[in-house]
């Protein structure tokens, strides 16, 4: 039996590097620090060191990064943040667990990213923030978000939790916004061996809120200034990510070249648009994926032959059960629904061998041919 191209193989992932992943449990163990301390504390330095900010918060996962920062903004009920559809939910969770209300805008067609274009106009008196979504490892047209922005005197927090690494012309992802929000769930580019999650920024006043917020609003012990939660990032996940952090460069030109390799490949077969590398853009590639016709038929076929692709998402946000109370309907954002009806999303990890993505555009080619 021919072997399976799995979606995503951690284990070939983090094998080269146990030794040194066991090491890092090992010091956290002996220490007991457990909880923040200073394995967290190197970690942060080091990821904001990586991302060109001057600081960085390390979280729970990469929701708290989200809510933290819209919290420390002062986002609260009755606010508004406008973000897109086509993002995982917890981009929205965040802005409801503030009491704020999401506002969608479409995407542009080829980079799945927030069309500028719309923004202004959904700018009303109740918003509060600007979160564009970084999505698949690309990050989103930032100059002209930027611009509406400032217009309207309103921050931009970055959703950058897929794409570690990621610039546009030339700064990384969670440096351009006022904060930028990492998950390091343990399949994104840079993952942890479970939940964490992480805030960079440059605003030493943001800085200081979400590191009281993450820790029940204290400052110091027992002294709360603020209602905060429980939101700090475990002294194992940062001692794993401190370890990890180190070949997330290398890692990133890896799936770099697989995705060219990937294009090459596919150049020939008229059915698939590939993924658009937008000008001034560096892509990291946490997720390849192509459009299809018949998206649904083609995926169960490729599961038939061994190839374990995914959807990201099925469902845009404004069309799920949870937010139906904001009223939208089939046909309200039609570029966002059109791709969730059509994305497919093939194998993609370091790790990939090129006769394994041999394998997956040969079982492609098979699939769209069978009628």
């Amino acid at each position: 039996m021919t072997a399976q191209v799995p979606f995503l193989d951690l284990r070939a992932h983090h094998e080269p590097q146990m030794p040194e992943l066991i090491e890092a449990f090992r010091k956290v163990a002996e220490s007991s620090a457990f909880a923040g301390g200073p394995f967290v504390a190197r970690f942060e330095a080091e990821f904001a060191a990586f991302c060109g900010t001057r600081h960085a918060v390390g979280v729970g996962n990469g929701t708290d990064a989200l809510w933290l920062s819209l919290l420390a903004l002062g986002v609260g009920p009755g606010d508004e943040v406008i973000t897109v559809p086509n993002s995982f939910m917890a981009t929205a969770e965040a802005i409801s667990y503030c009491g704020a209300r999401p506002v969608f805008i479409d995407i542009e067609e080829r980079s799945y990213s927030m069309n500028p274009a719309l923004l202004a106009q959904a700018v009303t008196r109740r918003t509060r923030a600007i979160i564009p979504v970084h999505l698949f490892g690309q990050m989103a047209d930032m100059d002209p978000v930027l611009d509406v922005a400032r217009q309207s005197g309103l921050p931009v927090v970055e959703d950058a939790c897929q794409a570690h690494g990621a610039t546009y012309k030339g700064t990384k992802a969670g440096g351009v916004g006022i904060a930028g929000c990492f998950s390091f769930y343990p399949g994104k580019n840079l993952g942890a061996f479970g939940e964490a999650g992480a805030v960079t920024t440059n605003d030493p006043e943001l800085h200081r809120k979400v590191q009281v917020l993450r820790d029940h609003g204290q400052a110091r012990k027992y002294f709360h200034s603020m209602i905060g939660w429980n939101a700090r990032m475990d002294g194992v996940q940062g001692a794993i990510l401190s370890v990890k952090l180190v070949r997330l460069s290398a890692a990133n030109a890896a799936r770099r070249a697989h995705a060219a390799l990937y294009d090459q490949l596919l150049a020939d077969v008229p059915e698939v648009i590939r993924p658009t590398v937008m000008p001034h853009n560096e892509h990291v590639f946490h997720i390849y994926a192509i459009r299809v016709p018949r998206r649904d038929q083609i995926l169960q076929r490729m599961t038939a032959r061994g190839v374990n692709c995914a959807i990201h998402y099925p469902v845009p946000i404004h069309l799920q059960e949870a937010y139906r109370f904001l009223g939208h309907g089939v046909g309200s954002y039609p570029v966002a629904e059109r791709c969730a009806q059509e994305l497919l999303s093939l194998p993609m990890y370091p790790e990939l061998r090129p006769e394994q993505i041999e394998r997956v555009v040969i079982a492609l080619k098979e699939c769209l041919a069978e009628k």
